[in-house]
């Protein structure tokens, strides 16, 4: 059971939990051949991956029939816990290196999720367009913007206007005035207690 996830997501159902439940159990056997994750993550990937993952749930609720490209996604993070917390939001993610795309995508298939999409390559081989791009520490916020700018649509279906989520820590200072576009910094600290989250941050800059 994993405590930390029925206490902040309480609206999950048991298959969702089931699901998170399994996409645990195979990160953490598929890193002994993949490095998918941080070795000295690799025995608190409840905290360190799926919750910092589900934060952007905390953010924004995407609206049914949203579609969100995951950029950099490694093993399929954020992009899998997403994709089980929206059943009916459309994920597509993206990785430069095959071998965790095709573990992300292997899965998927285990975890019998429908509505998610992969790619090898890099946003510049992507000529979808989406309501969102969300990416864990891949690149600084300005370099992502002008990677993914004309992957956005102009369509708006969700609370706030389509754009960037990324989840990033420590000082972002320089990073965001490098970016020249206002950006909102959401502490992770507003959302969990865990100490883990006390440098970690999210940051949306709107499109």
């Amino acid at each position: 059971m994993q405590e930390l996830i029925v206490r902040y997501f309480p609206e999950l159902d048991e298959r969702q939990l089931l699901q998170l439940e399994r996409l645990e159990e195979s990160l953490h056997a598929y890193n002994e051949k993949v490095n998918l994750i941080s070795r000295r993550d690799v025995e608190n990937i409840e905290t360190a991956h799926l919750l910092h993952s589900l934060s952007i749930a905390k953010f924004i609720s995407f609206a049914p029939g949203s579609r969100v490209m995951d950029l950099g996604t490694g093993g399929g993070l954020p992009g899998l816990p997403l994709a089980i917390y929206f059943p009916q939001t459309q994920f597509h993610l993206i990785d430069r290196i095959g071998k965790k795309v095709e573990a992300a995508r292997s899965f998927a298939a285990e975890l019998g999720l429908e509505n998610v999409t992969f790619q090898h390559g890099d946003s510049g081989e992507c000529h979808e367009r989406f309501d969102f791009v969300v990416s864990r520490a891949v690149m600084p916020q300005a370099d992502l913007l002008k990677a993914i700018r004309r992957n956005i649509r102009t369509k708006r279906l969700n609370s706030v206007p389509n754009g960037l989520i990324t989840l990033k820590g420590g000082d972002l200072e320089k990073e965001l005035k490098e970016c020249r576009r206002p950006s909102v910094v959401v502490p992770l600290t507003d959302y969990f207690s865990e100490a883990f989250f006390e440098t970690k941050k999210l940051v949306y800059t709107p499109l």
